[in-house]
């Protein structure tokens, strides 16, 4: 292998290579970044034996070739050189990478090429294009709620085609979050039942998106991604588990004679960061207790102290008072973007929905806590 490339060309890619293999544990073949040079390009790949990326940029290639370096140590080398043309040179005598920029040179160990192990190809028949954008939206609205990796289903994002729409959901025992959608080509990939992405997974796919639309297919085992221009891709394993029915639940939220409480989400917000001011381990719960035009928001510690609020808001309903954890409702509040929103109560220990006029088809859905005597919490289960 003997090559020139640009950094600039080159270090977004390697990056994002890197951020996938294991720092420091794992079999040397997973924490190596595979170097492939043929034509007039250099394709990156990596894998943690579950994510593959695969990237390809171009580059003066002189002799093809494949090699393999320790991943985190070539990226570092190149990420702190300056802007400029680079030179790769394989030893011919020895398992060595000559990397060289003007007058600096360095060496950097090989591996033997009978470690590769082919990466997964991204299919293109019944390939379909879908919004980078929208996609980082839908996993920044859905994953914050998930189980986590012991949790098999609810660690994951269920994505499915229900009736003419899509809908995206995720949920942790606590917490239910879920997007209603169209897209008439992705509906027609989708199986009946759906897939299912690990929460492990979604970070990476974040992280690698961008704004520009990406191509997408679904295999039997992997979800394949694609940059619009076909530089990058990634693949990610699909999980098979059985996903619970959580339509159960949504049909409490349409029952008649519910409460509901209607709230600005930015004042609710600063009120609620106050309060937890005065939380603590033993109490981290913020109490509402309801007026027709008023909700005050409590909470009480004897080792802290107490703090009481007062928001302006229309309440329908007969329940007096209600507890939610407070982080977990200012996580929640942090996704919408309407300036009000709606939470409908199926009772001060059932399922509360919440809902805003400018989120469109975006819906959460929180457990209160239990109140007793004691004033002691408990979160009760979906």
């Amino acid at each position: 292998m003997f090559l020139t490339i640009f950094k600039e060309d080159v270090i977004e890619g390697l990056q994002k290579a890197a951020s996938i293999i294991p720092q420091k544990s794992g079999a040397v073949y997973l924490r190596s970044i595979w170097l492939r040079a043929e034509g007039d390009r250099l394709e990156i790949l990596s894998t943690d034996s579950n994510i593959e990326f695969r990237g390809s940029y171009v580059a003066d290639v002189k002799e093809g070739g494949l090699i393999g370096v320790q991943g985190r140590a070539f990226v570092e080398l190149l990420r702190r050189l300056p802007a400029g043309q680079i030179t790769l040179e394989q030893d011919k005598e020895a398992p060595v990478l000559h990397v060289v920029q003007g007058r600096r040179k360095y060496r950097l160990s090989t591996n033997d090429v009978t470690w590769f192990q082919n990466f997964s190809e991204f299919p293109e028949q019944g390939a379909i294009m879908w919004s980078g954008d929208y996609l980082q939206e839908l996993i920044e609205r859905i994953s914050f709620c998930l189980g986590d990796e012991t949790m098999d289903a609810i660690s994951c994002l269920i994505m499915k085609p229900v009736g003419e729409h899509i809908e995206a959901a995720g949920m942790n025992g606590h917490q239910f979050a879920m997007m209603r959608f169209t897209h008439d080509d992705l509906q027609a990939l989708l199986p009946p039942e759906g897939i299912l992405v690990q929460k492990k997974y979604l970070s990476e796919i974040k992280k690698w998106l961008g704004a520009d639309e990406i191509d997408l297919n679904i295999g039997e085992k992997r979800l394949f991604l694609r940059t619009g221009n076909k530089a990058e891709s990634m693949s990610i394993p699909l999980s098979s588990y059985q996903y619970p029915e959580y339509s159960v639940f949504l049909n409490r939220l349409k029952a008649e004679g519910l409460s509901s409480l209607e709230l600005g989400r930015e004042e609710a917000q600063e009120a609620l960061n106050r309060i937890a001011i005065f939380h603590t381990e033993e109490n981290r719960c913020s109490y509402f207790t309801f007026a027709p035009l008023e909700v005050v928001i409590s909470t009480s510690d004897q080792h802290v102290g107490s703090a009481s609020e007062s928001l302006d808001v229309i309440y329908q309903g007969e329940i007096e008072k209600i507890a939610f954890k407070t982080s977990n409702l200012l996580s929640i509040l942090e996704r919408f973007n309407s300036a009000r929103l709606k939470l409908v109560f199926t009772g001060s220990e059932g399922p509360c929905g919440i809902t805003g006029s400018e989120d469109s088809e975006y819906q959460v859905i929180i457990m209160p806590m239990k109140i007793n005597e004691d004033t002691q919490f408990s979160e009760e289960q979906v």
